[in-house]
Formats: C-alpha cells, structure tokens, sequence
C-alpha cells in the first residue's frame, strides 16, 4: 500500500445566524495524516476537534483553506465524496447511539457494503466481506453475531461493530472520534489495542479525536494539541509528552493519572467563545504563566500579538511568546 495523506491547510471553519457574529470553531490549521500512524488530535471541549475532524471528512465545508487527499483537493461533488469516503471512514464516539436498533450486526456492517456495490467491485460475496470485515475488528466466529440486534451485545462488542462496518469498506485511513470514552477501562484497553493492531497489520492511518492525553500517550505517534481553534502545539509523541513546551499542554497534561512527576495545574474559566477570541496568544486570558509572573517578560506579546499556524511537518512545534522568546534567547 502506497502513503495517503489526509491533509489540512490553513483550515477554518465558521457558523453564524443570520445578522449575528461568526463563530470561528476552526481558524486556520495545518494538519496531516498518513496511512500506517496514528496521529491524536487534543484539548477540551469547545476546542474545535471534532469540527476540524469533520471538516476533513467532507461532512462541514470550510470557510476558508483546503483539505487535500494525496495533494488533492477533495472533490465535493456526490461522486467525489462517495470515492472519498471509501478511502477514509469515521468510527463515531457512541455505537449505542450509531447503530441502528433495528438491524442485526449483518445489516449495519453490510450497509455500506451495498452502498458501494463492494460485492460487484471486489467479485467476492455480501457475506463473506461482512465476516471478514467483523473477523477484523476481533469479532470471531463472525457467523455467531449476524443475527443480533445492538441491544443483545456489549458495550465494546457494539463499537467493534462501528469498527467493521469502517473496515468494511477497505479504507487506508480512519477517524475514530472518542473512540473508547463510553466504555469501560478494561474495555478501553481492547479497543486500543485492535486499533493498534490495525494500524500494524493493515498499514491503516488513524486520526483519534480525544481530551485524553493519556490515551494519546499509549497508542498516538504524533499528537497535536488544539485550543480554540488552533492547534497549540504538535510534534511526535514522546517529545510533546516528555517535554511539553505549551502552558495549555502541561495543563492538560499534569492531571493525567499516569503522570506522577508534575503538579497539577488548574485552569481556570472556560473556554472563551468562539465568536470573541482574544487578541494576541488566543489562550493568554487562562494562561498560568501570565498569572504567576513567569511570562512577564512578553506580556504585551502574549496580549496583542497573533501567533502564526503550526505548520502539519515533522518535529516538535509551540505556538508560544514565551517558548519563543526562550528559544531566542538560548540561541
């Protein structure tokens, strides 16, 4: 299998009512992923993830930038999208709300099947794509779950149901969107684990959309953090997650139960509304090092200053005066 790369660029995405202000969920990212890495995209609600997620599915159109599969720009006619969204699937956060009561395992995994007349295409039979998709999300002998109804399995049987009915339709890259945050822990652990598996044995890319960092830290190749918006910090994983340069990702980062070696760090206020971002660093009203002193320096920086986008390459970025500034002066 040959790369694919999913890409944002320069990204926005804005909804509005009619003579209000524009809430700009998205406001200009650069983002990418490609078949065999698993990139998480971070932050809180209201950050702007899923808006983002969905905008590179094609589901919102954006205002401003462009998504691009393997250098291309997505083509938004009913044809280019059906193409599209055989290439790259979504696995939604809540398989009890997903799955349709109605229909047994076989209907949901087989109804992209004949969406896309996969049967006719691949020359192999309704049946067995669908076996083979539910063999895939770890669901064996598949044959024993055609006949059931969502109500009839677990928790973490249903989201493998989501799982293959993505799987099904042979795709290089998926977006899981808060894959596991309604299952049990020790469910949680299964579906990270398939979905590494996956990444290994497929070649598949994977784009996790969670608040968790700690979930990033297990499976996640490359992490990327958002806050209002923008992304505020990228890089691979063991380097935003060992030395998080960002006052917003050590935040996140120091309640982490797995992390024993920072203070923990309170935020406080919410997220600001998208129809009134701040001037300058979009998050220096909640920022730590403004309130405690340590960011004095480059105050007038942080509140009138816009910071550029994070480019979606390689190697450890911050969008940060104060990062910046300490990176000046060491150099």
């Amino acid at each position: 299998m040959t790369d694919t790369v999913l890409e944002a660029r320069g990204l926005s995405v804005t909804f509005g009512s009619r003579g209000g202000p524009l809430a700009r969920a998205v406001d200009g990212v650069d983002l990418s992923v490609r078949t065999g890495e698993i990139v998480a995209l971070v932050g809180e609600s209201g950050s702007g993830k899923t808006t983002l997620a969905r905008a590179l599915l094609g589901l919102e159109r954006p205002s401003a930038g462009d998504v691009l599969l393997d250098g291309a720009s997505l083509d938004r006619s009913a044809r280019g999208l059906r193409a599209f969204r055989r290439r790259v699937q979504l696995v939604l956060q809540d398989p009890a709300g997903a799955l349709n009561p109605r229909h047994t395992v076989y209907e949901s995994v087989a109804e992209g099947i004949r969406l896309h007349r996969l049967d006719s295409a691949t020359g192999r039979t309704e049946t067995d794509l669908v076996a083979e998709a539910l063999s895939s999300a770890g669901l064996r002998p598949p044959e024993r779950l055609f006949l059931r109804y969502p109500h009839e399995l677990s928790g973490g049987q249903r989201q493998r149901v989501l799982i293959a009915g993505a799987l099904a339709m042979n795709p290089q890259l998926l977006v899981a969107d808060e894959p596991v945050s309604s299952l049990d822990a020790s469910i949680r652990g299964e579906i990270l684990a398939l979905i590494l598996h996956l990444r290994d044995t497929l070649g598949l890319g994977v784009l996790v959309v969670t608040h968790d960092l700690g979930l990033a830290w297990n499976i996640a190749d490359r992490i990327a953090v958002m806050y209002l918006g923008r992304v505020v910090e990228a890089g691979p994983t063991e380097d935003v997650l060992r030395d998080p340069q960002h006052p917003y990702t050590r935040a996140l980062l120091s309640v982490v139960p797995e992390i024993d070696h920072m203070d923990p760090v309170v935020l406080t206020g919410e997220v600001p509304d998208p129809t009134r971002i701040p001037h300058g660093c979009r998050f220096h009203p909640r920022c730590p090092a403004l309130a405690d002193g340590s960011a004095a320096a480059v105050a007038d920086a942080c509140r009138g200053t816009a910071l550029p986008i994070l480019p979606a390459g390689e190697g450890h970025h911050t969008a940060c005066h104060l990062v910046a500034a300490r990176q000046g002066a060491a150099s």
